[in-house]
Order: structure tokens, then C-alpha cells, then sequence
């Protein structure tokens, strides 16, 4: 049963009814970075919310067309009315949603945390209620269960987040991010059902100096020596391998040519660093079923516009 709002909650008549909500895909981990480090990428999903009417209908174009839920399943409805909820507002009877899918599902690339946060921010924008962005973040994080693709998501750049709470820098303009994106999906699931429940204190260790190396190179020292020594991973990227051993052989053929490549957040997509003395080594590496999409940084993360509606 959904919480009755409060006596002073917002009304939702006395809103703006339809919304446009873009969101950013997102790399998270980056290597050395486990359930830490996060980067938004230029490559959003776009979502016009509105309400009212006595249905919840969603129409899906792009990613996840014709697999998703189309009604109160999906999960960016979910998400507003989980939010409406948190926020203390009445419940609206139907929810009307059209999504402009960019961002591909199951790949590492942020799928779910880009819905989750079109989700909060819709229900934010169509209430009109006091919510900031750190409330907005929490609940985020405790629908996703980890904060590292939703930090960058809402706030955009580069993000590290903690239990609570996130700092955001902007990566030095020469970082040039491409995404590999395989045929074949992985679920963060069955990915991060394959980490021990240990590692070696040797491992903790490496890991520690190379992600606080890589802030320092993502933000004032790209050249390519220092994100390849940066990118290092001991945490996840090998014990996840045999459920991606092509992103796997793929990381560690571009590895052994110098190009700074990393699994991108549970895979199996891989992110590369392009440099001027690495970017031709890209593409002879990939095969030919991967597409290969270089992208910039989204300094900015997710953005709500109010349309004009006749």
C-alpha cells in the first residue's frame, strides 16, 4: 500500500505536468577504482515524463525497445513513485513516459543508474517538492546499491563517492574516453557474483596507490605512461574474466600495445583512454562485431527541462 502524504505535501495539479529529463552514461571503477571512481560520458537517454490519465504507459525507443516493461514495471516508474513517496507526495494515478534509449542495456555503461536518476529527477521536477541533490544521491544509491554510476550521473565529470557522500572534479580536457562495446551483455549481477569475499593485502595495497595515481592522472597528467600505470586493476577485473574472456583477451591485448583499457564498470564494455600516440592502436585491436564509439566527458550529468505543451 503506498504512504498517504502529509497534510502540507505538494499538490501535483499545481506543477508543471510534463517533464524532459537527459541522462548520461557512465564508466564506472576505471580500473583501480572499485565501487569508487565513476565518469559520465556524453551518451544520454532522454525521457519525457508526464502525469495524469488513469493508466501508467511507456513507450520505449532505442535500447531495451520491445524487452522492458511497459507499465508500473518499468523501472524508472518505480523510481518516481518510490521518490513521490520519499517526498511525501500523493501518489498520481497514471504516469505517462517516452524514452529515448542511447545508452545500451547490460554493458557496463550505466543503463540502470541513467534510469534510476531520470526517475528521481522526474518526480522531483513534477512535484515541485523540497528535495535537494544529496537527498537526491542517497536515494539513488539505495536503489542502485552502490553510488559510483549514479554519482556521475547526476553530477556529471569525474566522481568519487564514498558511504556518504561524493566529490566531483572535472578530468583535464585532453582525456579522451572510447567505449568497445561488445555484441553480447553481462549482467552486474552475475559479475559481481564472481569477486571473492577476500583479496591479498598486497593486492588492497596496489590498488590503493593506483586509484589515487589515476585522479591525479585523469585530472592533470594524461599522458599515456601515467594512465597506463594507472589503470592497473588487482580487485575484479581477473576474477570476473571468465564470464567476459573476450573483454578480458581485448583489455589485455590494448594493454600490451600501451593503451590505457579497463573493463567498464562490470562489462562487458571496455574503456580506453585515446592519446595522440595510442589512437591508432585502437581500432586494429577490436573486432569487427564491437562497435567503437570514442565520446567526451559530460562535465554537467543529468539535465531536467520543462517543454512547452499546448
Amino acid at each position: 500500500m503506498r504512504r498517504r502524504p502529509h497534510s502540507n505535501s505538494p499538490d501535483l495539479r499545481e506543477h508543471p505536468l510534463t517533464v524532459l529529463v537527459r541522462t548520461p552514461a557512465t564508466s564506472a571503477n576505471l580500473g583501480p577504482g572499485f565501487d569508487t571512481l565513476g565518469l559520465a560520458l556524453d551518451l544520454h537517454d532522454e525521457v519525457t515524463a508526464s502525469i495524469g490519465g488513469h493508466q501508467t504507459v511507456v513507450e520505449v525507443d532505442g535500447a531495451g525497445a520491445g524487452e522492458v516493461d511497459t507499465g508500473e514495471g518499468h523501472l524508472i516508474v518505480r523510481t518516481m513513485r518510490r521518490t513521490f513517496d520519499e517526498m511525501g507526495v500523493a501518489q498520481p494515478e497514471g504516469i505517462r513516459l517516452t524514452c529515448v534509449n542511447r545508452i545500451p542495456h547490460a554493458r557496463g555503461l550505466g543503463s540502470s543508474s541513467a534510469a534510476i536518476v531520470a526517475g528521481i529527477l522526474a518526480a522531483r521536477a513534477l512535484s515541485g517538492a523540497a528535495f535537494d541533490d544529496d537527498k537526491a544521491l542517497a536515494l539513488a544509491t539505495a536503489i542502485e546499491g552502490h553510488p559510483d554510476n549514479v554519482a556521475p550521473c547526476l553530477r556529471g565529470g569525474l566522481t568519487i563517492s564514498w558511504d556518504s557522500g561524493v566529490c566531483r572534479l572535472l578530468p583535464h580536457a585532453d582525456i579522451r574516453p572510447v567505449v568497445l562495446i561488445p555484441p553480447f551483455r553481462l549482467s552486474t549481477e552475475e559479475a559481481r557474483g564472481l569477486l571473492p569475499g577476500s583479496v591479498p593485502h598486497s593486492d588492497a595495497a596496489a590498488n590503493a596507490g593506483r586509484a589515487a595515481l589515476l585522479v591525479a592522472a585523469l585530472t592533470g597528467r594524461p599522458e599515456t605512461s601515467v594512465l597506463l600505470a594507472a589503470t592497473e586493476d588487482r580487485l575484479h577485473q581477473r576474477y570476473r574474466a571468465p564470464a567476459m574472456p573476450q573483454t578480458a583477451d581485448l583489455v589485455e591485448r590494448l594493454r600490451s600495445k600501451g593503451v590505457p583499457a579497463v573493463v567498464s564498470g562490470a562489462g562487458p564494455t571496455v574503456l580506453a583512454f585515446s592519446t595522440p600516440d595510442t589512437q591508432d592502436l585502437i581500432e586494429p585491436e577490436v573486432g569487427i562485431d564491437w562497435q567503437i564509439q570514442p565520446l567526451n566527458v559530460d562535465p554537467s550529468g543529468a539535465t531536467v527541462q520543462f517543454p512547452e505543451t499546448r
